[in-house]
C-alpha cells in the first residue's frame, strides 16, 4: 500500500488543475510510513484522488507528481512507456538526430533531463525520486534507444535543496566524452563531460535556423557566443563576415574549432570579450553591424532578482541596438523564465528609446519544440526569442 497524503483545505488548486508540484505548506498530513524518494498517492482536502509521485519533505517542492490515473505502476514499464512517448513525440515535431529527449516535467517525468547527440546521451537529475530510477532509465535507453553510452551531468547545485550532492560521470562502459553532431547542417564538436550544462544548448535549435534567412551577405555580430552556434549558423547561412564574442577563453577557443570543422574560419572569428565593457567602445568608434545577435545567459533566477535582470537587459540591448545599422536587424532573447515576454518586450522598446532607434518586430519565437511547454506548468517556459528591424 502506497502511503496516502492529504492536502490543507483550500491547497493544492493549481496541483489539481495539472500542475506537477506540491509545496510542503500545502500538505495536512499523511496516512502510511515513508522514505524520502518513495511513490506516494496525493488526495485533496475532501478525499479525492489527484495524483501518484514522489516524496521528499527536504524540499520545498515536497511532492511531485508523474501520473494522474491511480491504476498506473510506477515502475520499470511505466519508465519505458514515458520514454517512448517522449521520443515519439520528438519524432514528429524536430531532427532527432541530436535533441532533448526528456524535459522533465513537461514529459511527466520531474526533475528529470536527458539529451541525446546522436548515439551518446547525457543525464541529468534533479530530483530524489527520480535519481531512485536511474539505474532503469539508462538501461532502457541501452535497450530501446540504441545508447552507445550514457553519461551524468548532475553536477549542479539545486541538488542540494533536494538534499544530494553533485555528480557526475559514466553511467555505463566508459566512452569518448567528444562527440561530433551536426545542427542545420553545421557541425558541432560537443564536450558532454566538461561543457556547460549537458554539453550543449539545444533549446535553440530552430531559432539559429530562423537567423539564415537575415544574415546572407550580412556583417553579423554574435555576443555571448558561447562554442559558436548562432555565428556558424551565420556563416554557413552565407553571412559576408561574422564576429562572435564571450568571456570565456574556453568557449572562445571550441568556437574556433567549431568554425575549422566547418571549414568557416576566413569569414567567421571570434574574440574574448566581455559584452557589456567592448560594445559601448564599439558604438563610440563608429561601428556598424547588418546583424547583432544577443543571446546572455540567464540575469534572473529568482522573482527576488527581476530588478536587477531588468536592467542587465536594458543595458545589453541598447548597447547591442547601438551597433546596429539603419534597416539592419536585432535578434535577442532571454533564457529566464522570471522575465516575462511582456516584461522583456516593454525593456528592449525602453532600450531603444534611449539610443533614439525604432524597432518593427518580425517575429517572436520560444524554445525549440524538443523543449515543449506545459500550459498546466509555468516553469516549462522560459526561452524568450525575439527579432527586430531596427529603424
Amino acid at each position: 500500500m502506497l502511503t496516502k497524503f492529504y492536502l490543507k483545505q483550500g491547497k493544492g488548486r493549481k496541483a489539481e488543475k495539472g500542475h506537477p508540484w506540491i509545496y510542503t505548506d500545502e500538505i495536512e498530513g499523511y496516512d502510511g510510513e515513508y522514505t524520502n524518494g518513495d511513490i506516494i498517492e496525493v488526495y485533496n482536502s475532501r478525499g479525492r484522488f489527484i495524483g501518484k509521485g514522489f516524496i521528499n519533505d527536504s524540499s520545498k517542492i515536497s511532492i511531485r507528481l508523474m501520473t494522474r490515473n491511480q491504476e498506473d505502476e510506477i515502475d520499470y514499464e511505466f519508465l519505458r512507456k514515458r520514454l517512448k512517448d517522449a521520443f515519439d513525440y520528438r519524432s514528429k515535431v524536430i531532427d532527432t538526430s541530436s535533441c532533448r529527449v526528456v524535459f522533465g516535467e513537461a514529459d511527466f517525468l520531474p526533475g528529470l533531463t536527458i539529451d541525446k547527440f546522436n548515439d551518446i546521451y547525457v543525464i541529468q537529475s534533479l530530483a530524489l525520486g527520480i535519481d531512485r530510477f536511474k539505474k532503469d532509465i539508462v538501461d532502457i535507453l541501452m535497450k530501446d534507444h540504441g545508447a552507445r553510452g550514457v553519461y551524468e551531468r548532475s553536477d549542479v547545485a539545486v541538488r542540494a535543496l533536494e538534499g544530494m550532492e553533485e555528480t557526475k560521470g559514466f553511467l555505463t562502459e566508459p566512452f569518448d566524452t567528444m562527440v561530433q553532431i551536426e545542427e542545420n547542417g553545421v557541425r558541432y564538436m560537443v564536450d558532454i563531460e566538461n561543457g556547460q550544462k549537458t554539453g550543449f544548448f539545444l533549446d535553440q535549435k530552430e531559432n539559429r535556423k530562423a537567423i539564415h534567412r537575415l544574415v546572407k551577405d550580412a556583417e553579423v555580430l554574435d555576443c555571448f557566443t558561447h562554442t559558436g552556434s548562432f555565428a556558424l549558423n551565420a556563416g554557413i547561412a552565407g553571412a559576408k563576415s561574422v564576429l562572435g564574442l564571450d568571456i570565456s577563453q574556453h568557449a572562445i577557443d571550441f568556437a574556433k574549432k567549431n568554425a575549422e570543422l566547418n571549414g568557416l574560419e576566413d569569414r567567421v572569428s571570434f574574440e574574448v570579450h566581455n559584452a557589456f565593457d567592448i560594445l559601448p567602445v564599439w558604438a563610440r568608434e563608429g561601428r556598424k553591424y547588418d546583424v547583432v545577435i544577443l543571446d546572455p545567459p540567464a540575469f534572473t533566477k529568482s522573482r527576488d532578482s527581476i530588478a536587477g535582470a531588468k536592467r542587465g537587459y536594458k543595458e545589453i540591448n541598447l548597447r547591442g541596438i547601438k551597433l546596429v545599422r539603419e534597416g539592419g536587424f536585432l535578434v535577442t532573447c532571454s533564457c529566464s523564465h522570471f522575465m516575462s515576454e511582456e516584461l522583456l518586450r516593454e525593456t528592449i522598446i525602453e532600450a531603444a528609446r534611449d539610443a533614439g532607434r525604432t524597432l518593427r518586430q518580425v517575429e517572436f519565437r520560444t524554445q525549440s519544440a524538443d523543449h515543449p511547454i506545459l500550459m498546466t506548468s509555468d516553469e516549462s517556459y522560459y526561452l524568450k526569442f525575439f527579432v527586430f528591424q531596427v529603424v
